[in-house]
């Protein structure tokens, strides 16, 4: 029984500090970029026994910060529309991409509680274009589309 009540005081905590249990949020990267747990866990730089017990709660958190860095860069690169239409060659490309990275903590790579959650958005955003193509698209877009238009503007800026 007590390690009933640990696993849920760690699916708690991961609740209050990720938003959600870590099990869900890597349950879908492994969906998304149809790999295995331990090949996840390879990408993410963390041992397959440690994501398996992060997942499942029998840990709170991860420690080391470059690991999540590496996850919340994955879970951005779902949303690269190669990756999201399951081509192949840019799943691969994006696994490749992120267990290359060495992430430093930052604003670039990490989540931060914009009233609107937008900043999200824009490493993608940037990963696709340069910020004077962002620029141009958005004066395409700005007679049509005035609130798309400036999301790439803050994109392109990096600001709020």
């Amino acid at each position: 029984m007590a390690e009933g009540r640990t696993v849920q005081r760690n699916l708690a905590l991961q609740r209050q500090w990720y938003g959600e249990p870590l099990g869900d949020r890597v349950r879908r990267l492994v969906v998304a970029f149809r790999i295995s747990q331990a090949q996840l866990a390879e990408v993410l730089g963390i041992s397959a026994p440690m994501l398996s017990q992060v997942m499942s709660g029998r840990r709170a958190k991860i420690g080391n910060p470059s690991v999540l860095a590496r996850l919340v860069i994955l879970e951005r690169k779902v949303l690269i529309p190669g990756v999201a239409a399951g081509e192949a060659e840019a799943i691969d490309q994006a696994l490749e991409d992120v267990r290359n990275s060495r992430p430093s903590l930052g604003r670039d790579n990490l989540p931060v509680a914009a009233a609107n959650g937008e900043e999200v958005c824009w490493p993608v955003l940037r990963e696709l274009a340069r910020p004077s193509e962002l620029e141009s698209a958005a004066e395409l877009l700005e007679a049509g589309h005035p609130g798309l238009a400036g999301l790439l503007r803050r994109a392109a800026n990096g600001d709020g």
